[in-house]
């Protein structure tokens, strides 16, 4: 697909396979925009067809010239703040998958809250002059490091919001844990609720929310008595991995909140992986996250 940013505007070249559908079909069945954007677009006259106001039952020919005001000016959300380095492993004008480090929250969890990745990444729009709100489409915990997901726009941000939901976007963890696990490969479904003793932990229970995480054993350490795991989430609960594993009677090293010993600084946990379908180009971007700790906890 042929796509421009034209200041405040995305043109996108009509191509064969959108020939004699109409705006509306291409907006909510292409693209899947919530029926509450549709009629937001409809009102602002955000949807032009070759540079004018159109009706949104209009049909369009192939190489007409579709137009959607995205990129309004919007406040942060949060307050941009400097850092040296900021690890990015894809950018365009519609979405940016950076590489978290250890010891950073994903997004401030109190106002006025800095040191975060998304006042990071504030900074970052700012000295880009990138003028747009900072939307995290899924999070890592403090102590987990690797590839973060956010939308630089509101279209974008509810496309890829609907695929994670549906889990069409694909991430994939490494974790070393406790123990020698003799499974080579399974599916853990078991659900996930709040502990009831404790104010952060969550546990295994029939009454919590349904997870799912499947996993690969990569390797044996039999002289540290340590695994090294692959998982991938098919659904997005609050230290999923951490609480199935240490379930399952392997602990992460370093996640001393769930039953792991202190012998390295943190859960040894990285989001090594993640791929999803382009929100507007549909195009597959496939991103995998460098490990960071120096020396690599991983390297064993």
């Amino acid at each position: 697909m042929e796509i421009t940013k034209i200041g405040e505007w995305l043109e996108i070249l009509i191509p064969q396979d959108w020939d004699g559908l109409s705006i509306e079909s291409i907006l909510k069945d292409s693209w899947g925009i919530p029926k509450q954007m549709l009629h937001q677009f409809r009102m602002d006259k955000s949807v032009k067809l070759n540079g004018e106001v159109t009706l949104f039952n209009t049909i369009v020919r192939k190489n007409n010239r579709l137009l959607l005001h995205l990129f309004t000016e919007e406040e942060y959300g949060v307050e941009p703040e400097y850092t040296e380095n900021i690890h990015i492993l894809y950018e365009d004008d519609h979405i940016l998958i950076v590489n978290k480090p250890a010891g950073m929250d994903t997004h401030p969890n109190e106002k006025g809250q800095l040191g975060t990745l998304a006042n990071v990444i504030a900074y970052h729009f700012q000295l880009n002059g990138v003028q747009t709100k900072v939307r995290h489409i899924h999070r890592l915990d403090r102590d987990t490091t690797g590839a973060v997901l956010f939308a630089k726009h509101k279209l974008a941000s509810a496309i890829l919001d609907r695929r994670l939901e549906n889990r069409e976007i694909k991430r994939t963890y490494l974790a070393l844990v406790h123990g020698i696990v003799k499974q080579k490969k399974g599916v853990i479904d078991k659900a996930i609720g709040r502990d009831r003793h404790h104010p952060t932990r969550r546990r295994v229970s029939p009454t919590g929310q349904r997870a799912i995480t499947t996993f690969k054993l990569l390797k044996t350490i039999p002289n540290k008595e340590a695994s090294l795991i692959e998982l991938e989430l098919q659904t997005g609960r609050t230290h999923q991995i951490r609480v199935h594993m240490s379930d399952m009677g392997y602990p992460l090293l370093g996640d001393t909140l769930y039953g792991g010993k202190p012998v390295i600084h943190r859960q040894a946990l990285h989001a090594a992986k993640i791929r999803l379908r382009h929100p507007i180009t549909n195009d597959i971007i496939e991103c995998e996250a460098p490990f960071l700790d120096t020396p690599s906890i991983f390297e064993v």
